[in-house]
């Protein structure tokens, strides 16, 4: 399986990105030199590409199918995509709070602790559909690594699509989400023109 293994603080910074989408709490201590160039129409929408792949751990080509699925459904592509990779799991599992990271999402996922609708998935990229129920496997709850998530992750705002029980370490999709429900700070459009080319 195909990793990147750039420090997360280094991508961040070159991607001009706040870490605190990702989950991180730290900052880099560095200041990123600026060269004086300005950066192309082309490097602009290469950019917002790689800032989605890297905000929700997605690679080139599954990206690219997520793009393809997204401009054959109704509506506009840019926000069909947006949609498309919000509703995967490691990410419904970081939103929730059950996670402190994506990375750390899709980890839970691929261990098993996972049930969707009571039957065990271990597919970070399964998506979920409104009404359906996540929950952390009865085993896994005292387990000491999900009482540190919840110390950390346990107070993140979780969206208003989904419908959280935290004590429970259960959520609900009660809605798929528009594009205004989704905080991540990238542009879609110029993903969109970026593949339209």
């Amino acid at each position: 399986m195909a990793v990147n293994r750039t420090p997360i603080l280094k991508r961040c910074r070159s991607l001009d990105l706040d870490p605190t989408f990702l989950g991180y709490d730290k900052k880099s201590k560095r200041n990123p030199q600026r060269s004086g160039r300005k950066i192309s129409e082309y490097g602009l929408q290469l950019r917002e590409k790689q800032k989605a792949k890297f905000i929700y751990g997605v690679l080139e080509k599954p990206f690219r199918n997520y793009y393809e699925k997204a401009d054959q459904m109704r509506g506009q592509s840019g926000e069909n995509l947006m949609v498309l990779l919000e509703r995967r799991l490691d990410n419904v599992i970081f939103r929730l709070g059950f996670a402190r990271t994506r990375r750390e999402a899709r980890q839970v996922v691929l261990h098993k602790f996972v049930l969707v609708n009571g039957k065990v998935v271990n597919v970070p990229s399964y998506q979920l559909k409104a009404g359906d129920t996540v929950e952390i496997k009865e085993s896994a709850k005292n387990m000491q690594r999900f009482k540190d998530i919840a110390e950390i992750a346990g107070a993140r705002l979780v969206p208003a699509w989904i419908d959280a029980d935290k004590e429970n370490w259960k959520g609900t999709i009660s809605q798929l989400p528009a594009r205004d429900m989704i905080d991540v700070p990238v542009d879609e459009m110029l993903i969109v023109e970026l593949y339209s080319k």
